[in-house]
This record gives C-alpha cells, sequence and structure tokens, in this order.
C-alpha cells in the first residue's frame, strides 16, 4: 500500500491528508513536533484573550483520527534522504515514505539582533509561543511593560492580547506609517490613529538595536537604534514577519529558494516530493500574488489540490482572485482583488473615509477602461462571493460604487453610508 507521508501538521497537511483519505485507502502519516493534534492557529490569540480554551481550538475530536486511519507521530524531522525515501527523526527512528509532502509552515523572522534568543523574547506563532507569553506576561505585575518588534499583522494581534491584560506596550515599526508596504496612505494613517486611540505607544520609523539582559539571561530592556534610548521591559515581541520553517531540507537534494520551489503542480525538483501551504515557493508568481504566500486559506486550497494530483487526478494548483481578512484591534479589515499602497500605473484610488476614522473604503481601478481592479474595506463587513463574481465579470467602478449595497453583509448598517459614499464617488469624478 502506497505511504504518503505528510511533515507538519498545519492547515495544509492537515486538509491534504483528510482529503487523500476521502478519494483513496493509501496509508498516511503526519509527522509533527509542534503538537499532538490538528489546532488552529489563528485562534491562538483568543486564548490568551480567555476567549477560548486551547481544545475549543482543535477542530477535530481525538478519536478522529484514528478512525480516518491518520498516523500521528510526534516527532521533528532531522534529514530527508531523497534516493533511500526515508526521514530521520530526532527520536532516532528512521521512516520510509513513497511519497512525501513538506507542510512545515513559517517561523518567525530573526534579523540577528544582540539578546534575540534571551528568556522572554519569542514570535507568536507556535503553540509553545502562546506558553512562553503565558510564563512571562500572565498579567501586569509580572509583565510591567512589552515591546513589540515589527508591525505586521503578527504584530497587531500580539499589542491586542496584551492590551487585553492591561499590560503597556511599546510598538517599534520600521515603517513611516503602519503597514504602508501595503496599505494606502489614508488606511495606514486611519490605523496608526486607532492604535494610539488604544493607548499604545506606537514608535514609527524605529528599529530595535539591541536586546538586553538581566543577571538571569531574561530580558531587561531594549535600545532603539535610532536614539539609543534604552526601554525597560519583560516580554519582547518578534514580529517583523515570517519565513519558511525548511532549514532541515537543505541537506537534501530538494531545491530551495526562501522556501521549497514548486511548480503549478506543487511538485518539487524531485520524484514524489511535494511542498505546500507557507513553506512553499512557487517558481513563477501567479498573476499578482507572491511566489509565497503565509495565508491560511492558500494553504488550505495547495492541500486540497495536491489531494486530486496525490490520488491520480493530477491538476494545477490556481487560487483565484487574492483576498484577505485581518482585525486591527477593533476594526475589520478585507481586502478583494489588488489595491496597492500606491495605485499601479494607468490606476487611480477612490478613497471614502467615515467622520467618526474607523471605516472607510478605497477601491483600486483602471482609469482608462474604468475596470475594477480591488478594493479595501474598513469597519465594513463585506462579501467575498460578490467580489469574486465581479472581478471574474470584469465589472467597472461604477458599477461596483453603484452595487455595493450588495456585497454588505450588514446591508441595514450599511445604509447609513452608501449615500455618502456615492456622493463622495461622484464628486472626485467632477473634480476629476
Amino acid at each position: 500500500m502506497e505511504h504518503i507521508v505528510i511533515i507538519g501538521n498545519g492547515i495544509s497537511g492537515v486538509t491534504l491528508a483528510r482529503h487523500i483519505r476521502k478519494f483513496s485507502d493509501k496509508k498516511i502519516t503526519i509527522v509533527s513536533g509542534e503538537t499532538d493534534y490538528f489546532f488552529s492557529r489563528t485562534a491562538l490569540m483568543y486564548i490568551y484573550m480567555g476567549h477560548m480554551k486551547f481544545e475549543h481550538t482543535q477542530p477535530y475530536e481525538d478519536w478522529f483520527w484514528k478512525k480516518n486511519r491518520i498516523d500521528l507521530r510526534k516527532a521533528f524531522v532531522q534529514h530527508i534522504d531523497t534516493d533511500k525515501k526515508t526521514l530521520a527523526l530526532d527520536d532516532g527512528d528512521l521512516l520510509t515514505y513513497d511519497k512525501l509532502v513538506i507542510a512545515t509552515g513559517s517561523k518567525p523572522n530573526k534579523f540577528g539582533w544582540p539578546g534575540q534568543d534571551l528568556d522572554g523574547v519569542m514570535g507568536m506563532y507556535h503553540k509553545q509561543d502562546l506558553e512562553n507569553l503565558e510564563a512571562y506576561a500572565p498579567n501586569n505585575k509580572v509583565c510591567k511593560r512589552a515591546v513589540i518588534v515589527g508591525g505586521g499583522l503578527i504584530g497587531i494581534e500580539l499589542a491586542e492580547m496584551l492590551n487585553s491584560r492591561n499590560i503597556p506596550v511599546t510598538f517599534l515599526v520600521r515603517e513611516s506609517s503602519f503597514w504602508n508596504g501595503v496599505l494606502p496612505e489614508g488606511e495606514s494613517a486611519m490605523i496608526n490613529r486607532h492604535i494610539k486611540n488604544h493607548h499604545i505607544d506606537l514608535r514609527l520609523s524605529t528599529n530595535l538595536k539591541e536586546i538586553k539582559s538581566d543577571s538571569n539571561g531574561k530580558v531587561k530592556s531594549v535600545i532603539i537604534e535610532e536614539t539609543g534610548e534604552e526601554i525597560a521591559c519583560d516580554v519582547v515581541g518578534l514580529t517583523a514577519g515570517v519565513s519558511p520553517n525548511i532549514d532541515f531540507i537543505k541537506s537534501s537534494n530538494i531545491e530551495t529558494g526562501r522556501g521549497v520551489k514548486v511548480n503549478r503542480y506543487l511538485e518539487t525538483n524531485v520524484p514524489d516530493v511535494y511542498a505546500i501551504g507557507d513553506c512553499a515557493e512557487q517558481h513563477e508568481a501567479i498573476g499578482n500574488r507572491r511566489p509565497i504566500e503565509a495565508v491560511w486559506y492558500t494553504g488550505r486550497m495547495m492541500g486540497e489540490t495536491l489531494a486530486q494530483t496525490i490520488c491520480g487526478n493530477r491538476i494545477q494548483y490556481k487560487p483565484g482572485h487574492w483576498f484577505n481578512s485581518a482585525k486591527f484591534l477593533d476594526i475589520e479589515y478585507q481586502t478583494y482583488g489588488w489595491v496597492f499602497s500606491k495605485p499601479k500605473e494607468g490606476h487611480a484610488h477612490f478613497h471614502w473615509r467615515h467622520a467618526d476614522d474607523t471605516k472607510c473604503i478605497t477601491i483600486e481601478y483602471d482609469i482608462s477602461t474604468n475596470q475594477f481592479v480591488g478594493i479595501n474595506t474598513f469597519g465594513i463587513r463585506m462579501r467575498h462571493e460578490t467580489f469574486d463574481t465581479w472581478l471574474t465579470e470584469n465589472r467597472d467602478v461604477d458599477y461596483v460604487i453603484n452595487h455595493l449595497s450588495e456585497a454588505n453583509f450588514d446591508p441595514e448598517f450599511y445604509s447609513h453610508y452608501e449615500t455618502e459614499v456615492l456622493s463622495a464617488y461622484n464628486n472626485q469624478l467632477q473634480t476629476a
């Protein structure tokens, strides 16, 4: 019986295993050293905030794996021998495979800062990070201040977590405005104000120089690169992005760049070896997407796609229109299609912001054809299916603006802004 071994029990690896089982009787083994069972990584923050317990983040009962004949091995892989088709595990065992799938996800970036491995320094990605945070920042008596380094989506989540326990936070962001490599200026500025309104000490255009230790090897402060200022703290969160978790692969014949290199079928350069999820790097990026996408839903889609291929129906990975969603403290953010921080050449932005400074919409469109390219919404929930359809139908921006109410998730709620958005759009057209 063909043996499929999957390294990693995140959303990609588990989706793959479930779908292979749906279509076949192949032997399936998932190897992971992180946790006994699959859990929802995006829910980690809610455990710390007291909204749920760890077991609530596990979508499947413990009996599910045995019933579906999916073997779980709790171990880390140290080396892959693709000639002999074996994996050397950290418990001394050798595991043989017929087909191998690498789904090892990401790890937080470290940039060689002095003190980056001290006690009390952590990312916010793994269950172990959550356990560390609980140990070093249980309350504001034990943790009198935390410093977060890096202004992405994980950074803002960690700030919200600490904020929920009234722990003062200093937030060091290298950019001149929050996440301005992704967000247009108006949105980024709104988020800056929103962070400060939550009494978070946001420091823009600020870099970390080093993390200082007390006599016991624990964090006691950080030093700011630009000013030399020392900020006393008990916890440092490193949230300056993530990178593929593939160090153990570099001694094998499998081709790597930043991630494990794959083609459109998620195949590596070695027969019978595949990679999916955050650790997979497309040779050629798909459309405007990045070659590596550390996004929950693309990981799930890759798992579904590869299961078809492994079960004899070889199909390409086609992720469709880009979308994503996140939360900036209490402002929900959604994006569909492409809205760049500065409009692409030949494109323009229409931007509307509500007077309460917590809701806004930015639409990117083609100036010559008026074609709708993408939308960002903050504080207003929109329907994914509607925008997906409009992007496929190549609708123009006038159509989208005039039909926004159809895309709205809370129509009664949205009716308050509808006329305002329309008149702002018409005003912009007249002045243009």
